[in-house]
């Protein structure tokens, strides 16, 4: 997942304004306690879904792959004074632990929080978004996309994370045989081709999809 040189990437966290408490004590808790770490946004990928939410100014916004929460709060950040934020998770056993931290930010009036298979619950969901953040199942990244694509404003935006796959969207890096990463590839080349927005793919950790909807 890391694609530039350890230090130069403290050098980037050292200047960049920091987590809050509570952000890093999620993080902290996150790593030491539950699978999949990794999975965690983190402090400089936290820092700039905080920034876009900011610029953008949301009323609603969608999240589909809550985690434990770090990057639901990260976005909530940015939200307009009476914005939702809507977050999707499949993982029930997290539930009690999310919901806390979202106690502990002040923003159980402000989140909604639905436990299922988000493909179910998106289309129950009455309203259209100014942001979405995907960051869940990636073979279902193509899904996804089609189910809320149309449910964005005009000028919002579509976050997709993970997208560069550890590097593995290039083809030295990757077998023949690597079918999850062809779906990644097949995601990208989806966006690319969409003509109903515009798009640039970032370099931040393991790599930032972002689209505007035209």
């Amino acid at each position: 997942m890391e694609f530039i040189d350890e230090e130069l990437l403290h050098y980037a966290e050292d200047h960049t304004s920091p987590e809050s408490e509570l952000l890093q004590k999620i993080n902290r808790q996150t790593h030491l306690n539950v699978m999949k770490p990794r999975m965690l946004s983190g402090h400089l990928q936290g820092r700039l879904l905080s920034m876009f939410s900011h610029m953008i100014r949301p009323k609603q916004i969608l999240e589909i792959g809550t985690y434990t929460g770090y990057s639901a709060i990260c976005l909530a950040e940015g939200l307009q004074p009476d914005g939702t934020l809507h977050t999707i998770d499949v993982n029930e056993e997290l539930e009690e632990t999310v919901r806390s931290y979202f106690k502990e930010a002040g923003l159980t009036e402000r989140i909604r929080f639905y436990i299922g298979n988000a493909i179910d619950v998106i289309p129950t969901i009455n309203a259209t978004f100014d942001l979405v953040f995907i960051d869940a199942d990636k073979r279902s990244n193509a899904k996804y996309y089609d189910l809320i694509v149309d449910s964005v404003n005009p000028g919002g935006y579509i976050i997709a994370d993970n997208v560069l796959w550890s590097g593995k969207v290039l083809a030295k890096h990757r077998t023949k045989s690597d079918e999850r990463t062809m779906e990644i590839l097949d995601f990208n080349k989806k966006v690319q081709d969409d003509e109903r927005v515009e798009n640039i793919l970032l370099p931040v950790r393991d790599g930032l999809l972002v689209a505007r909807k035209l």
